[in-house]
């Protein structure tokens, strides 16, 4: 597997008369992870769901590997905040729901569990998948998630704040757990966030989106992992975002 080089060309999206997004132009290299920041309405999520193929965008147009996004690609997967498990399946049928859908490739019921068990496996939730999600706690839910987007082999790995709602040590092992999959599965990932610390820890570059989604700043990030042990080398580049952040908030007030 590896990751997929996604082109964002002049994308504006609206509803009605209420413009989500105008005129967003976006690169995401082969197995980059951008994470996204911005207030609150900004288009993030809006955005996440155009790369998705769920939403069409009114003008411009999204594509990976120069293929125009038409609609929802099986190399292409997304996860939410909420790991949206289905309470009635366990872990193991959870992870392998959708692989049988109509867009993914056909496989044979031993190839659609040999997934699942490899994902199972990465995400450390082997030992627990014949579980219901009733008995997993917060981190386990997003393990499981997160495991179900990685059966399907994406190419492509979109993220839309899916460890806000964690403790702060669940969610650093979560962290560490992306990286280490983005590592090992080359996948280009976006991650949408609203914690610069987040973004200044697993991104290669943060991208700042400003009033309806449009591209206000980027910066890469050039501290080697594992960036835990080194924030004080990541306090300049942290004052910077916030301030943008700061400024672009107060623009839009």
């Amino acid at each position: 597997m590896s990751g997929a080089r996604i082109a964002v060309n002049g994308v504006s999206l609206a509803y009605a008369a209420h413009r989500v997004l105008h005129g967003v132009e976006l690169t995401v290299e082969r197995g980059e992870l951008v994470a996204v920041l911005g207030p609150s309405g900004c288009g993030k999520s809006s955005l996440l769901r155009v790369l998705a193929g769920l939403v069409r965008p009114t003008a411009g147009a999204v594509r990976i590997d120069d293929v125009p996004v038409t609609g929802p690609r099986p190399d292409v997967a997304l996860a939410f905040q909420q790991s949206s498990l289905l309470p009635w399946l366990s872990v193991e049928r959870n992870v392998a729901f959708g692989l049988a859908f109509k867009r993914q490739p056909r496989l044979s019921r031993a190839s659609r569990r040999a997934r699942v068990l490899d994902a199972l496996r990465e995400v450390g939730l082997e030992h627990v998948r014949s579980w219901h999600p009733s008995q997993l706690s917060g981190g386990m839910a997003q393990r499981a998630a997160l495991a179900r987007s990685l059966a399907r082999e994406p190419r492509v790995l979109l993220l839309d704040e899916p460890f806000g709602a964690l403790d702060e040590v669940t969610r650093a092992d979560m962290q560490r757990l992306l990286l280490a999959v983005v590592r090992r599965t080359g996948a280009s990932t976006v991650l949408v966030t609203h914690d610069i610390d987040e973004a200044l820890l697993v991104a290669d570059r943060i991208v700042l989106l400003g009033e309806r989604g449009t591209p206000a700043a980027q910066w890469a990030v050039d501290v080697p992992q594992p960036r835990e042990v080194q924030l004080d080398r990541l306090d300049p580049l942290r004052i910077q975002i916030r301030t943008a952040l700061q400024r672009v908030i107060a623009r839009a007030a």
